[in-house]
C-alpha cells in the first residue's frame, strides 16, 4: 500500500510503540493519523509530533477495551472522513505490580479486554468501512511473549497468543473485504510500559533478559508496521522484532 494520501487509526498512541508509529505513518505522506488512547495530556505530545511531520493529527479519547468507546471512534472516522485506509491494533496493558497469581482479578479482566478483545473488535469494526473504502490493513501488536511461558506475566502473554492465532485465522479477509491483517511481535522494547511493570527502573523479573540483550527502541518496531503496510504479499503475516543479544568481554 502506498502510504501517502491515507487515513490511519493507532491505537495506544499516546507514547512509546503507538507514538512512534504514528510519527512514522506521518513521516510517510499519511493525510490524517488518528490518535485513539485514554492518556489525554500524554495525546498532545503525540499530535505535536505527528503534525510537525505534515500530517492531519486527530485525537481520540477511546478505551479499546469498551466496546460502545470503539463504536463511537469508529462512527467518528466514517463520519468525519468517510474512510479508513490502516488500522494499527496496538494498545495494550501488562500485569504490573504484583505478578501473577497476585494480580487483581480486575486487571486480569482489563488485560484480557485491552489486548484481546479491543484488537478482535477493533478489527470487526473496521471491515466494513476498509471495504468501503476499497480495502486496507490492520496490523497488530502481538509479543515475543505470545511464544514463550512466562509466568510473571501469564495473562499478558496468553492474550498476546491469541492476537497471533487471530491475525492467522484472519487471512480469508483479503479475499473477502480486501484487507489484509498481520501482526508484529516485539521482543522486549524500551517503552513506559515495561518500566511500570515493577517499582524500580525495570520489572524484577526482566532484569535478567534486560541485561543479556539490547533493548529496542519503539521506532525498530513502528518501522516492521511500515514494512507490513506497503508489502502488498504480507497476509496473516505473523513477524518478530528481535533482541540482540549482548556479548561481555
Amino acid at each position: 500500500m502506498d502510504i501517502k494520501g491515507t487515513v490511519a487509526i493507532i491505537t495506544g498512541a499516546a507514547r512509546g510503540i503507538g507514538q512512534a508509529t504514528a510519527v512514522a505513518l506521518a513521516g510517510e505522506g499519511a493525510e490524517i493519523v488518528v490518535l485513539a488512547d485514554i492518556k489525554e495530556k500524554e495525546l498532545e505530545e503525540s499530535a505535536r509530533l505527528v503534525e510537525a511531520e505534515g500530517a492531519k493529527a486527530v485525537k481520540s479519547l477511546t478505551d479499546v477495551g469498551d466496546i460502545e468507546s470503539l463504536r463511537r471512534l469508529f462512527a467518528d472516522i466514517e463520519a468525519r472522513f468517510g474512510r479508513l485506509d490502516i488500522l494499527h491494533n496496538n494498545a495494550g496493558l501488562g500485569e504490573g505490580y504484583p505478578d501473577w497469581p497476585d494480580v487483581a482479578p480486575e486487571r486480569s479482566v482489563a488485560i484480557i479486554d485491552v489486548n484481546l478483545r479491543g484488537v478482535i473488535l477493533g478489527t470487526q469494526l473496521a471491515l466494513e468501512l476498509m471495504r468501503k473504502s476499497g480495502g486496507g490493513v490492520i496490523v497488530n501488536t502481538a509479543s515475543g511473549g505470545a511464544f514463550v511461558p512466562l509466568p510473571p506475566q501469564a495473562v499478558y502473554v496468553a492474550t498476546k497468543a491469541g492476537v497471533v492465532h487471530f491475525t492467522r485465522s484472519c487471512a480469508p479477509l483479503h479475499e473477502s473485504h480486501g484487507v489484509r491483517v498481520n501482526c508484529v511481535c516485539p521482543g522486549l522494547v524500551d517503552t513506559d510500559m515495561v518500566r511500570e511493570s515493577g517499582d524500580d527502573e525495570i520489572a524484577v523479573w526482566l532484569k535478567p533478559m534486560a541485561n543479556s540483550v539490547q533493548l529496542l527502541e519503539p521506532e525498530d518496531i513502528a518501522n516492521a508496521v511500515l514494512d507490513l503496510v506497503r508489502d502488498e504479499s504480507k497476509v496473516a503475516q505473523v513477524v518478530s522484532v528481535d533482541n540482540r543479544a549482548l556479548v561481555n568481554g
